[in-house]
């Protein structure tokens, strides 16, 4: 998506936005200022993202909302900190600090970034002149952040491979499947609110809540596998990976950097990394993550000494489902193809140790 000009991102259509419940509040009452004629003086102390502040400011009507939400990803982004403390040591807790809060803290998303604008980190830009979206509009919100993988492979922007079925046959937006419930972490704190990652605890959402009767009887490949196999196993296609995530400062002008070592198109079955009674799948699908040991190294020599602690082949939920996949044309169609699976061949030497507890030490059993 093209970045918007200037007096787009701030242009308030004040016809549609007077009639809304948040136009009958002064421009004030969220974002301070003085009501003043002068622009410089109605400017003097402006907030320009009231709810960096959403306790006082959004929480005084959204309170129940509000105050669920400080314990969801989206704001804590807790899943970056299991993973960097996995991996690195306490005394290099301040110097990872640093770098969290110039490159992985600008995905923290605020109310406004969800409901009345572009999050900053993708341009930013007013959704509709300054009216609130109670649904985020999913390619301006939801993709807008979450686009280089899921929104590729859910919109079949991928070349020459399908959308998600969901969106393809029935135009399924995010918001079916991800309720705001779940967004927003409301309602009674679980497990998965104070989450380490996002798979920790149920699997919601699961298959099985829009499809209860998967026909196991019928179905001769889900009789045999059961829940031995994660459901993308069968109904995914090929889908994102990539590799080293390495930050820095520009020297030029000082704003904070990131450049991946390769984006690729990958399909890798394996052995479940974080094995659960609510993953119980013995192999599942895995998507190489976007780190090296050396992706902190501007802010420190071996900031990352226990990399091999956690693998970076992760148990993935690719966004592109199908009814008909390659690999579940027939048996034969997957267990005679041994390129769909993760070998040690298949991984950098670097890496290996990282990731034997993934890797398939032996393939199925061919098929006639």
């Amino acid at each position: 998506m093209a970045p918007l000009e200037p007096w787009e991102r701030v242009l308030v259509n004040n016809e549609k936005f007077s009639q809304t419940v948040h136009g009958q509040q002064t421009c004030i009452s969220c974002h301070d200022g003085v009501q003043a004629p002068d622009k410089e003086q109605a400017h003097t102390g402006l907030i320009a993202s009231p709810s960096l502040d959403a306790q006082t400011v959004c929480g005084s009507c959204h309170n129940p909302i509000v105050s669920t939400y400080q314990t969801s990803l989206h704001n804590t982004q807790a899943g970056y900190w299991t993973a960097l403390n996995t991996r690195s040591a306490p005394e290099n807790h301040e110097a990872l600090s640093q770098a969290f809060g110039n490159h992985c803290a600008t995905c923290h998303t605020t109310c406004g970034e969800c409901h009345v604008a572009q999050p900053d980190n993708v341009g930013g830009g007013l959704f509709n002149g300054h009216v609130f979206e109670k649904t985020p509009p999913m390619t301006r919100a939801c993709t807008a952040c979450h686009g280089s993988r899921v929104g590729n492979e859910f919109l079949g922007k991928n070349e020459e491979l399908p959308g998600d079925v969901h969106f393809r046959e029935q135009r399924m937006n995010c918001v079916k499947c991800h309720a705001g419930a779940d967004l927003h972490a409301s309602g009674e704190p679980t497990e998965a609110d104070q989450s380490a990652h996002r798979y920790t605890g149920a699997e919601t959402p699961s298959c099985k809540d829009c499809h209860p009767d998967l026909k196991v009887e019928s179905n001769p490949m889900h009789a045999q596998h059961g829940e031995q196999l994660q459901c993308q196993v069968c109904h995914s296609i090929t889908y994102t990976s990539c590799d080293g995530c390495h930050v820095a400062v520009s020297e030029k002008s000082g704003k904070p950097f990131f450049e991946t070592q390769a984006t690729y198109l990958s399909f890798a079955i394996g052995r479940n990394p974080i094995k659960s009674a609510e993953r119980p799948y013995e192999y599942v699908l895995l998507r190489h993550v976007p780190v090296s040991a050396a992706s902190f190294e501007f802010y420190g020599a071996d900031l990352l000494p226990n990399f091999n602690a956690l693998s970076t082949w992760q148990y993935a939920t690719p966004h592109n489902i199908q009814l008909k996949t390659p690999q579940n044309a027939s048996c034969g169609a997957c267990h005679n193809h041994p390129e769909y699976f993760l070998t040690a061949e298949k991984v950098a030497a670097e890496e290996a140790e990282a990731n034997t507890l993934v890797l398939m030490s032996k393939l199925p059993p061919t098929m006639p």
